[in-house]
């Protein structure tokens, strides 16, 4: 098994990367957590362009999913540009109406897919808040084998991310769909939005990294670069290897999820599945696409998806811990851009899975 991205998934986060860098996340991110979510959206509307959602929905609703693998590159750069919004949720939507399918699923579908519709999401399991509920066209909620749109986005609560912004939705909501799929669907939405986390952070800490190893350099004492210091490129060193040991852990968890994609419409809905370009497997015979049940192996992408969230999770963290030290006072101050990956990561870290869930989960197998 290969972990190689191909030369067109690779070219693809480059265009993402140009994409975001020129758009300027950081006043995106200012005005989100203000309230103003017009930024946002335009912004969401150019990444639906790129393809970006369309990758969790499948052909038959109008997108080209789903595609764990390419989401997972699209996932790290939006990480790595600390995008606003509920991306997880709403790539995770994907899988979860899918699943479900009628009438739900061809209203909500072709919308995300072309980046219309913003969703979020509240499942069992998972907490009760449902992300940027304020600013999202639909909240969807499962409870037992109900799914329900929810009436209202709730009551906001407050996050260690202010551009993070939490909701209760309101209770109630006529189900919208029922029976024992809605069950299946819900643990592969679970997967799907642990697994974009899992990709989110490990993109936060790489960017956390990169602007510290650049500040180091530029940074003096004693009439030469702090980063000339051994304990400070030990520290580096050390936030180096764990985002290295993440990365493969999350590709190879796209691995696992694309083989448990069905390639006709059982238990997810439509569409063909994912070749598993760039990643030396293809999606052999999978068995119903819920998360919950295996690929060839009979052991299904849950483990490995937690694997990848814990171990991306904790390095993001880590990489925030040592750009805060190294930066000294001034990685305090909100007027510093770094200042609102280092609130990220941390809840990123927990959102979808704490590390202590996601460990017991891998243990359990």
């Amino acid at each position: 098994m290969g972990f190689l991205l191909t030369d067109e998934q690779r070219e693809f986060g480059r265009s993402l990367d140009a994409l975001l860098t020129a758009a300027g996340t950081p006043a995106v991110l200012r005005a989100w957590a203000a309230g103003d979510h017009g930024p946002g959206r335009a912004l969401w509307g150019r990444l639906a362009d790129a393809g970006v959602f369309a990758l969790a929905v499948p052909e038959a609703y109008g997108g080209v999913g789903p595609l764990p693998v390419e989401a997972a590159v699209a996932c790290v750069e939006l990480g790595r540009h600390a995008v606003p919004g509920p991306v997880a949720e709403t790539l995770a939507a994907g899988a979860l109406l899918a699943g479900a399918g009628g009438p739900v699923a061809e209203e909500w579908l072709p919308r995300i897919a072309s980046g219309t519709a913003v969703v979020s999401l509240a499942l069992e399991g998972y907490g009760p808040y449902a992300l940027d509920a304020d600013a999202a066209d639909a909240v969807f909620t499962v409870t037992g084998d109900e799914l329900r749109l929810a009436p209202g986005p709730g009551e906001l609560s407050a996050s260690a991310d202010p551009a993070r912004r939490l909701f209760r939705p309101e209770p109630g909501g006529a189900p919208v769909a029922k029976g024992p799929a809605i069950r299946a669907a819900a643990r592969a939405a679970g997967d799907a939005a642990t697994f974009a986390t899992a990709a989110l952070a490990l993109g936060c800490g790489e960017e956390l990294l990169r602007a510290t190893v650049a500040y180091v350099k530029q940074r003096t004492q004693f009439g030469v670069p702090v980063g000339s210091f051994q304990a400070v490129k030990h520290r580096l060193a050390d936030t180096l290897l764990g985002l290295e040991f993440a990365r493969p852990l999350v590709f190879g968890a796209a691995v696992k999820l694309a083989e448990a994609t069905p390639e006709t419409g059982a238990g997810t809905g439509a569409g063909g599945g994912p070749t598993g370009a760039g990643t030396g497997t293809a999606g052999g015979p999978p068995e119903a696409g819920t998360g919950a049940g295996g690929g060839p192996t009979g052991v299904g992408p849950g483990p490995a998806v937690a694997a990848a969230k814990v171990a991306a999770g904790e390095a993001g963290y880590a990489a925030a811990r040592t750009a805060l030290q190294a930066h000294g006072a001034i990685g305090y101050t909100e007027e510093l851009d770094l200042a609102w990956w280092l609130r990220r990561a941390r809840p990123l870290r927990d959102a979808w899975g704490t590390p202590s869930a996601c460990r017991a989960r891998v243990l359990a197998g």
